[in-house]
């Protein structure tokens, strides 16, 4: 492979700020759930580098191909890979889907690729033939890029941009129901420089009451590592959504005796199932039959905590507290929630699903053509 833009490359990054900013010639674009890829393609030469510089080659065959048969001959495009999930209403992107994609056996690769085949959507371009452009500012190599992919078909996608602030704002609120994360904000002269935060992410940001129903040990030491959070089903069942972790090393301290009551004369605790069952308190799948339906439960080995410790400390599910969150995953936070405050007027029963904000459903595939 021989191009002016050689990999590894880390891929420019965004800086988390509240609002859109309204600075001039700003260009505002979906900000993608998926796996940050910069693909590199040198004649049938293709490599697909990730964020950090691991390769996702092997696990996306069908990018490859696509890759070769749509992307330039010789180019380097910062994008994403994407997975939409067609089989449940609207379609809209599968973050859970796309996770599994990553997997050692070269057989479930290939069936993966089949049954679940992932989608790429251009947004940047690093060079084109034998020309680096990471020096253009972004509205110029902007213009190359649709350009240069202008007769690409799904699963290839340029991503749709604006520079109307409106529009931007109409973008954020309505496309959270497609799957995605935000909007991404890109001054119109910046250059591409890799691993800087120079661009900048707007995120949804909502607040939740949770019940504290157990916690890990942190790895340094005898001190909270993270509180484990739930919320109850519409049948009355708590299930596991997620977890709070920001705390300072004296609050880890701290929170180790506030947690102390809730440790006693626990019965029937809705999360000890693996504890009844194996003589231990770490669960081994995520969820388990628990009636009709599944309880979501913590614990579980997976390909992404591989053999981290998952067991808890079951605590009586009487606390609650406020946590913020951006976005949900299925009924799962999507990343770690954030500390508020102890709720001591919130009774436990009262934390439900249905508190949550939920995104109007909104058709990924429309906004990827551009008639959002």
């Amino acid at each position: 492979m021989e191009l002016p833009v050689m990999p590894p490359v880390e891929p420019m990054l965004a800086k988390s700020i509240p609002s859109l900013p309204s600075t001039s010639g700003t260009s505002y674009e979906p900000k993608w759930d998926g796996f940050r890829c910069i693909v590199f393609r040198d004649g049938d030469e293709v490599e697909l580098a990730s964020r950090g510089g691991k390769t996702l080659t092997r696990y996306f065959p069908e990018v490859v191909d696509q890759v070769r048969a749509q992307l330039p001959e010789r180019c380097v495009v910062d994008g994403e890979i994407i997975v939409i999930r067609r089989d449940s209403g609207a379609p809209r992107l599968d973050f859970e889907l796309l996770g599994q994609r990553i997997h050692p056996a070269a057989s479930r690769v290939r069936m993966l690729a089949e049954h679940t085949p992932a989608s790429f959507v251009a947004f940047d371009l690093l060079a084109l033939g034998d020309e680096s452009l990471m020096e253009q500012g972004y509205a110029k190599r902007r213009a190359v890029l649709v350009e240069a992919l202008a007769a690409v078909r799904p699963p290839v996608h340029v991503t749709p941009v604006t520079t109307d602030l409106d529009t931007a704002r109409d973008w954020f609120e309505r496309f959270e129901g497609a799957g995605l994360d935000g909007v991404i904000a890109k001054p119109a002269d910046g250059v591409y420089e890799p691993g800087k935060r120079t661009m900048f992410k707007i995120k949804h940001a909502r607040t939740a009451d949770v019940v504290v129903a157990g916690f890990r040990w942190h790895k340094d030491g005898p001190i909270v590592g993270s509180l484990l959070l739930g919320l109850y089903d519409d049948e009355g069942r708590l299930h596991h959504v997620g977890v709070s972790a920001s705390f300072t090393r004296e609050r880890r301290a701290e929170l180790v005796e506030e947690l102390a009551q809730y440790r006693e004369n626990i019965v029937d605790h809705p999360w000890n199932w693996a504890g009844q069952e194996a003589g231990s308190a770490a669960a081994s799948i995520d969820s388990v039959p628990a009636g009709d339906a599944a309880t979501r439960l913590p614990g579980g080995v997976s390909r992404w905590t591989g053999k981290k410790d998952l067991s808890f400390v079951p605590l009586r599910p009487e606390l609650v507290v406020e946590v913020g969150y951006d976005a949900m995953e299925g009924d799962r936070f999507r990343h770690t929630a954030q500390f508020k405050r102890r709720r001591p007027d919130r009774e436990p029963r009262s934390c439900t699903y249905e508190q949550l904000d939920r995104p109007v459903r909104f058709d990924v595939e429309s906004v990827l053509a551009g008639r959002p």
